[in-house]
């Protein structure tokens, strides 16, 4: 026959939850934040400052963007390779890469560039007069302007007068928006495909140094 204590032992009460020290949980959020972040800026959008007048007047000194990092495929961190394209890059494409003389440096001293793609690989590339030929045909856009009216001679620089030339498989030729004073593909030649970053889509913010006040009419602008 069983036997009922008429005083039974209470259940032991569950151990309280240890709570953690407030520092860890900042900083286990902010581990988190900056892998988050990381993420973002390697394989989908990535933020660049225009630091030079190369791009006038598309881009200002002092305009902050952001480029897409998947649209040619995305790079596999300190590497030059990718994968996944969406599409290969195009005529007209403002892109960000990575300056080709600077090849045999080490990934963190490399510069980057910000162009406009104007020749495709294959393309024949010809500057006669300031003017620039595609295939024989002339190719003019919208953002491009000249603030030099003086015409260079052939001999004295390649900025007025250049090739022809024919870009070569897997490499492109770009140039400057503002023609007159832009260090780009007719004084240091083509870009790997392999060295560009991404492609340049908005504006996010854009700051005038020379009056400290933002250009409110530029911000949230689409870069063309």
């Amino acid at each position: 026959m069983s036997h009922i204590s008429p005083n039974p032992t209470p259940e032991s009460p569950l151990p309280k939850p240890i709570k953690r020290p407030w520092y860890r949980e900042y900083g286990e959020a902010l581990f988190v934040a900056l892998i988050l972040a990381l993420i973002i800026r390697t394989f989908v959008v990535q933020a660049f400052k225009i630091p030079s007048g190369s791009m006038e007047d598309t881009l200002l000194i002092g305009d902050h963007l952001l480029v897409n990092k998947f649209i040619y495929g995305t790079e596999i961190p300190f590497t030059d390779i990718s994968f996944l394209p969406i599409r290969d890059p195009q005529r007209g494409d403002v892109i960000v890469f990575e300056f080709p003389g600077d090849k045999d440096k080490s990934y963190f001293q490399r510069k980057d560039f910000i162009k406009r793609i104007i020749g495709l690989p294959g393309d024949k590339i010809e500057v006669r007069s300031k003017k620039v030929y595609i295939n024989g045909e002339l190719f003019e856009i919208p953002g491009e302007i000249h603030k030099d009216p003086n015409v260079l001679p052939e001999k004295a620089s390649p900025r007025d007068f250049f090739g022809p030339v024919r870009v070569p498989e897997g490499h492109y030729f770009v140039m400057g928006d503002n023609r007159d004073h832009s260090f780009d593909s007719r004084f240091w030649g083509y870009v790997p495909q392999e060295n560009i970053k991404g492609l340049a889509f908005i504006k996010y913010w854009s700051w005038d140094s020379e009056n400290n006040w933002p250009r409110f009419n530029r911000i949230g602008r689409p870069i063309h």
